[in-house]
């Protein structure tokens, strides 16, 4: 009998439930102190990988002992989050509960009633199971002649402390790099300085601070540089064996400016019948980054490329993102096209999904493409043999949006912020929605459905790009808050559909709280993620979804070559091998990386909308009335740029919040999410990248 088999198969699948130690040497007939010894190692062992819990003396699996598993999201405040293993709603607990856990902590809790409301949504850390943080940054401090680091991530919200010669001869006020060497409950955490980054409230270091601090790595481990030396950046003659030849096409990439990578390229032609042929043509990366190769780990890793004002850090290095796997103007490129016949209505009528090699016949930017479209006669004539497929592209962009809207698809428009940084100089403006990027938009789109649609039908195992209903709680709140505009909806929170979300959108098209409707509207659905089966896409209103048109920056898309790639060389048989239970592990991990890119993306946009602000302190601009807050209100300019007005900084009274309305308001003032404001800039604060603002007087 295998002891640890033995034991850990009926405490997990819940054959013995609140058993005692003794109880369990009885079933393992284990009555010789070292037979008992062996079976306490054993459940010590399943106790230390939180599969089993003992509760007053009683083991139990954790699925059968009514304590939750999960990890912590920190709060600068002192409390924290714990969001559940296996999904469901959040538990609040406060610090008296915490035990010594942190952010990012994974952790055992037990749900306790709370004091006040009576609910069941607080809970208590039981036990630490796994540190989340190991490394951080943050800015280096003496205190009463000790030495600290106050991270940079307000969410770890407890300094580290440095002993003496760890300090790695940091001064007052260094942005560092620290590496955690130990916890002790009701101390700060032990720390070492690895690295000093530069001076608080430079530009760079802060900058620095903060990729560091979020694990991302600028540089490539020395085994996947040298497999990439490997790599011909030439397409060799035998690639091409099995493939479609499109090289004669007008193919064309369509992107930003300063783009360096094209892993998408279009055409369309009208045809006999009076419908439209639409080629989407993909960079076959897969070609390249082989399944377990040091590039295919690290490129797992990574998940995904991050994208800051000044730099990228690319998923994959820049010999394939920029070479090799980039679909340049005039050079022969493998790739995995879906060609599609698309009818007036907008449907597509047939599909094919081919490998393939192109020519890119030109690199066309946005900007190019809008005037072309809107009738710029220089441009016209500059891409004269361009100008036709182009205008194609346009009306089949508007056959392709009119049915979207028609199914109900939920076009949010929500302010984006465009920064650049050139020669020193910071810029910010709201990125303008161009009838470029739509175009392209819907391309992609429509490519991601149809391959989403093949995979499903076929049954393979991709991820698909999940975008689940809003919940009853938040659709709820939702609706309290159109109420509160004077917006009645017929709809049923619980039984909210996408075109119920448009139709509001339709209504508010125009008036001045707009743009505040359609951020609240965000923030009331679901995040998207990756995710082993099809569950839709609520947002675009799509029965099946995933992401398959930019394999060089995701990791996702690249899985769905392989396992289309396998379809089409007729290895069906190495498909379930290879990506069978390999996907479930991977939708948590790019959905992990996406989500943690996002937030350090925010960060640094954030702190570059500081540093740019910084010359207009003492200045004024009209704002409107973005986030309604206990501690302030949230104001965004024209340009996107958002600040605080601390609640001691409005006019005199006692403030009480409404969170169902989003008003703060006392006895004399009321200031509502949308309200139309004048602000004046007080100042800026790089290290926690927030403006300040102080709202001057009401516009409306």
């Amino acid at each position: 009998m295998n002891l640890f088999s033995f034991i850990k198969d009926n405490l997990i699948s819940g054959e013995w439930k609140g058993v005692s130690f003794k109880k369990i040497c009885s079933f393992a007939q284990a009555s010789k102190p070292f037979e008992k010894t062996a079976v306490q190692s054993v459940l010590n062992s399943l106790e230390e990988e939180g599969e089993i819990i003992c509760i007053n003396g009683l083991y139990s699996a954790i699925e059968f002992s009514g304590v939750i598993k999960g990890k912590l999201r920190g709060n600068e405040r002192g409390f924290a989050f714990l969001i559940p293993e296996n999904g469901g709603e959040d538990y609040f607990i406060p610090n008296r509960n915490l035990h010594g856990a942190l952010h990012e902590d994974v952790v055992i809790a037990k749900r306790v009633e709370h004091s006040l409301k009576g609910s069941s949504d607080e809970a208590e850390v039981l036990k630490i199971l796994k540190r989340g943080v190991t490394k951080l940054c943050g800015t280096f401090f003496y205190d009463r002649g000790k030495c600290y680091v106050r991270p940079d991530d307000k969410n770890f919200f407890e300094d580290v402390y440095i002993a003496p010669k760890k300090d790695g001869g940091a001064k007052t006020g260094d942005k560092v790099f620290v590496k955690i060497t130990g916890y002790y409950k009701g101390f700060s955490p032990d720390g070492e300085v690895v690295e000093i980054l530069g001076r608080q409230f430079d530009l760079f270091a802060e900058e620095n601070s903060l990729i560091k601090g979020s694990g991302l790595q600028e540089t490539f481990p020395k085994q996947v540089a040298n497999q990439v030396k490997q790599i011909s950046q030439e397409v060799a003659e035998n690639q091409l064996i099995g493939r479609v030849n499109f090289e004669e096409r007008q193919i064309i990439t369509i992107d930003s400016v300063d783009s360096r990578d094209f892993d998408d390229a279009v055409e369309v032609e009208k045809l006999p019948n009076g419908n439209y042929k639409l080629g989407v043509h993909i960079a076959d990366v897969s070609e390249y980054v082989k399944r377990g190769t040091p590039l295919d780990k690290e490129a797992y890793e990574r998940s995904t490329s991050v994208y800051f004002p000044d730099r990228v850090i690319p998923m994959l290095p820049k010999e394939l993102s920029n070479g090799i796997c980039s679909l340049n103007e005039g050079v022969l490129r493998l790739t995995l096209s879906c060609i599609m016949e698309i009818d007036q209505s907008g449907e597509v009528v047939d599909r094919q999904i081919l490998k393939s090699a192109i020519r890119s016949k030109r690199r066309m930017t946005y900007t190019q493409v809008e005037g072309i479209v809107n009738g710029d006669e220089n441009l016209q004539k500059q891409f004269a043999d361009l100008k036709d497929q182009i205008l194609l592209m346009a009306e089949l962009q508007s056959i392709l949006s009119a049915k979207r809207d028609e199914r109900g698809s939920v076009d949010l428009d929500v302010k984006e912020s465009h920064i650049t940084y050139v020669d020193g100089q910071i810029e910010v403006s709201q990125r303008q929605s161009k009838r470029a990027y739509k175009i392209i938009e819907e391309f992609m789109v429509l490519a991601n459905e149809c391959v989403a649609e093949y995979a499903f039908y076929q049954e393979l195992p991709i991820l698909y790009r999940v975008h689940e209903k809003p919940t009853p709680e938040k659709a709820t709140s939702f609706v309290e808050f159109l109420n509160a505009l004077g917006i009645n909806v017929r709809w049923r929170p619980e039984n909210a559909r996408p075109s119920d979300f448009s139709s509001v959108l339709d209504r508010v098209k125009g008036l001045p709280f707009a743009s505040i409707v359609n951020k609240v509207m965000l923030r009331s659905m679901q995040k998207a993620s990756y995710y082993p089966e099809n569950l839709g896409h609520f947002g675009l209103s799509s029965k099946c979804y995933c992401h398959f048109t930019s394999p060089i920056r995701r990791y996702p898309d690249l899985i769905v070559h392989r396992v289309l790639k396998c379809v089409l060389d007729g290895d069906l048989t190495a498909i379930n091998d290879l990506y069978g239970d390999f996907i479930y592990g991977a939708a948590t991990q790019t959905s992990e990386k996406e989500k943690k890119a996002t937030e350090v993306e925010r960060s640094v946009d954030d702190l570059y909308k500081a540093k740019y602000m910084e010359k207009f302190i003492g200045h004024e601009f009209d704002a409107v009335i973005s986030g309604v807050t206990a501690f302030g209100i949230f104001a965004e300019l024209e340009n996107s740029v958002e600040g605080l007005t601390k609640i001691e900084d409005l006019p005199r009274g006692e403030y009480v919040l409404d969170q169902k309305r989003y008003t703060l308001s006392s006895k004399k003032h009321s200031f509502t999410l949308g309200d139309r404001v004048r602000v004046g800039v007080m100042g800026v604060d790089l290290t926690d990248r927030r403006v300040e603002f102080i709202i001057l007087y009401k516009l409306n």
